[in-house]
């Protein structure tokens, strides 16, 4: 069987998805969660709809989403002062833990999966995989490289 570009992009997020939750399967974390825990680390107190387009998980599904985080105590919800239909997204102490070992978990399978690479190889392959999310997407720019 050939290995096509979406068989080996599959593929790879498959893998990469197996040896993260492999690894945190203490922290009956779900699908979406990680992600998530990750996005905020950075951005903490984003609107719940940033997220859900930061981490491309449907709108509908980031209320469950956030719902189960909230249950698990890693992160609390605040409507806005402004306008009551935005609601804030904060991480709780124990979610910034959760969200600190996640980022230390994401980086170590990194590293794993560019084992042998050069850092101009890991940046054209960034660089690469972009593109294809961009045209995907349909938001391609028109610059010629």
């Amino acid at each position: 069987m050939k290995k096509t570009i979406h068989y080996l992009l599959m593929s790879n997020h498959l893998l990469f998805q197996k040896a993260l939750f492999s690894n945190i399967k203490d922290t009956e974390l779900t699908l979406g969660q990680p992600k998530v825990l990750d996005f905020l680390l950075d951005n903490n107190g984003a609107f719940q709809k940033e997220i859900a387009t930061a981490c491309q998980i449907e709108p509908a599904t980031i209320t469950s989403v956030l719902l189960g985080m909230e249950k698990k105590q890693l992160i609390f919800r605040k409507k806005s002062e402004t306008n009551r239909r935005n609601l804030y997204v904060y991480l709780t102490e124990k979610g910034r833990v959760q969200a600190e070992r996640i980022k230390k978990e994401f980086d170590s399978i990194e590293q794993k999966a560019f084992e042998n690479f050069s850092d101009d190889q890991k940046e054209l392959l960034n660089q690469l995989l972009s593109k294809i999310n961009d045209n995907l997407k349909g938001d391609v720019s028109d610059e010629k490289e």
